[in-house]
């Protein structure tokens, strides 16, 4: 079970994923939005096989993110009335205005890990591949994508070994930072007219095998839509539904219940 998102249908996850942070967006309780995000996390360590500690480092500026928000909701948000519930530094904090920020918060911590989610289980070939054949993506689309994706590996080795060169050749990159900035034109103009080259005999490269970007009726590499994709799209879906049923009963009971939609 721990490869089951890996091995999920790209196509299938991503509307999922989009399904999920549209429904969000309409609920403004704080509970609705904290307990999808732990079932999100529960169920990406049950049915995933990822870096944590990559993970934890991509969600570090999120997370900053939402403290940020919480900061910012809670000093400047608008008074929106409600039962003054504490003070900080001579600004009155009402209970409606701590609802948002923590809904606000967990909203962006909830976003956040479905991002991830989708980024660390899937595949970006296989990804393209699926959004022509289940979503039917034109492949001029598609295939100009995929390309530039790949491109871009390709182009950071490129930077170093001009900038290597350069440095071969004695140009002096400068010490302060405006002198560093002005300097990347030396970089960049090489590296632009490098991969204009390369985008050139990629094209040619296709169309001589072939490729015309019209509708294929075969593949490849074809990405089937299997009934484990939709079980675990039911799994999702499912989560979402009793996170948002909870998360209102829990609002109304608390009190925090600032409305949906």
């Amino acid at each position: 079970m721990s490869r089951l998102l890996h091995d999920m249908n790209p196509s299938v996850k991503f509307l999922v994923v989009i399904i999920a942070m549209l429904t969000m967006a309409f609920f403004f309780n704080p509970w609705t939005p904290l307990l999808f995000w732990i079932g999100i996390l529960v169920f990406q360590a049950a049915a995933s096989r990822i870096n944590w500690k990559l993970w934890a480092l991509m969600m570090l500026p999120f997370t900053l993110g939402a403290a940020g928000y919480l900061w910012t909701t809670l000093v400047f948000g608008a008074d929106t009335g409600g039962e003054i519930i504490g003070s900080f530094l001579g600004i009155d904090v009402t209970d409606e205005q701590w609802a948002r920020a923590w809904s606000l918060t967990f909203r962006v911590m909830a976003f956040s890990s479905l991002s991830l989610l989708f980024a660390l289980t899937t595949d970006p070939v296989t990804f393209v591949m699926s959004l022509m054949q289940q979503l039917r993506l034109p492949p001029k689309l598609a295939y100009g994508t995929m390309v530039s994706y790949q491109f871009l590996p390709v182009l950071k080795d490129e930077l170093v070994q001009i900038r290597q060169a350069q440095r071969l050749r004695g140009a002096d990159e400068g010490k302060r930072w405006w002198q560093r900035a002005l300097g990347m034109r030396r970089l960049l103009i090489p590296m632009l007219a490098g991969a204009v080259r390369k985008a050139e005999r990629t094209a040619f490269a296709m169309e001589a095998r072939g490729f015309t970007g019209e509708p294929r009726s075969e593949f490849h590499r074809p990405v089937e839509l299997r009934a484990t994709d939709l079980a675990l799209a039911g799994v999702f879906l499912l989560l979402l539904v009793g996170s948002c049923v909870a998360g209102v009963v829990m609002g109304e009971s608390s009190g925090f219940l600032l409305g949906s939609g």
